[in-house]
């Protein structure tokens, strides 16, 4: 990321569920390429509620919260030590008046919001349809559509106010191809590519770019707490034979968020070692 340096310099980003995973990744890489960097999760490692949050959003955030496998205070930290400012806050994107609450204080402490990137998502209902749980769809419904249509939502006016900005979806190949026995994470990856292209209509005017990023198997925590021979069956389906890494989609985030994308919007930029290509 050396030769980005200065790339986004002025810039103001909020990534959402950005305490491991992708939005870490996405998070160092927007405030390497000289962004001012706002992180937020439900799970902060100095939040006494990181038990009961985890508990609401299911098994993946359960092992995440129980393995102390979250690094949002960690990773402002890491952006301030490269000398940009950077602060972690918990924020659940489902509730509507949090997200509000959380961006007044980042446009009232940084003065503008330029770049945002909805990241935050629930990745662990897999089942058939016979057996998937009524609960968890709506869950993935609030958390991964709805979530990213409130966090739109409330820095649009920002945005406007401003002459621009960028927003950045994170949608997925399941979203693209489908994916056996996860329904629901499909259909919410589907919709926020659609969300994403009637976005890029609404904001092209006001100088808003929206793209999405179309990951494929990327080696994450939560990949490697998967099933390892499932794990071998999709990788054997990309091009390259192997999965991506966290930075592959930080760098294509990056890009989209910079002003060497100005002209491109309504895109789903497929970031997936060709995973949807027809490999044999």
């Amino acid at each position: 990321m050396s030769s980005w340096n200065e790339l986004l310099k002025g810039k103001v980003a909020v990534v959402t569920g950005a305490s491991r995973g992708l939005g870490r990744a996405d998070a160092l890489a927007l405030a390497e390429a000289g962004a001012d960097v706002v992180i937020t999760d439900i799970l902060i490692e100095t939040d006494e509620e990181n038990e009961q949050e985890a508990e609401k959003y299911g098994p993946i955030a359960q092992v995440m919260q129980s393995t102390k496998v979250m690094y949002a205070d960690k990773t402002a930290k890491e952006i301030q030590e490269m000398g940009r400012r950077s602060f972690a806050i918990k924020m659940d994107v489902t509730d509507k008046e949090q997200v509000k609450e959380v961006f007044e204080k980042i446009k009232e402490e940084f003065g503008r919001i330029d770049i945002l990137v909805n990241n935050a998502g629930t990745l662990d209902h897999v089942s058939q349809i016979e057996d998937q749980n009524d609960d968890f769809w709506e869950r993935d419904l609030r958390v991964n559509l709805t979530g990213a249509y409130n966090c739109t939502k409330t820095v649009w006016p920002y945005m406007k106010e401003q002459g621009g900005g960028k927003v950045i979806n994170m949608s997925s190949v399941a979203g693209t191809l489908g994916g056996f026995g996860q329904a629901s994470y499909s259909a919410t990856k589907g919709g926020l590519l659609s969300f994403t292209k009637s976005m890029a209509l609404e904001g092209a005017r006001f100088g808003i770019n929206v793209n999405a990023i179309v990951p494929g198997i990327i080696g994450t925590e939560a990949f490697h707490m998967a099933n390892p021979k499932m794990n071998e069956r999709m990788i054997t389906r990309t091009a390259f034979k192997r999965p991506g890494e966290p930075e592959d989609i930080a760098n294509a985030i990056t890009f989209l968020a910079s002003d060497k994308a100005n002209y491109i919007t309504g895109v789903g930029l497929n970031v997936s070692g060709g995973i949807e290509l027809f490999t044999f």
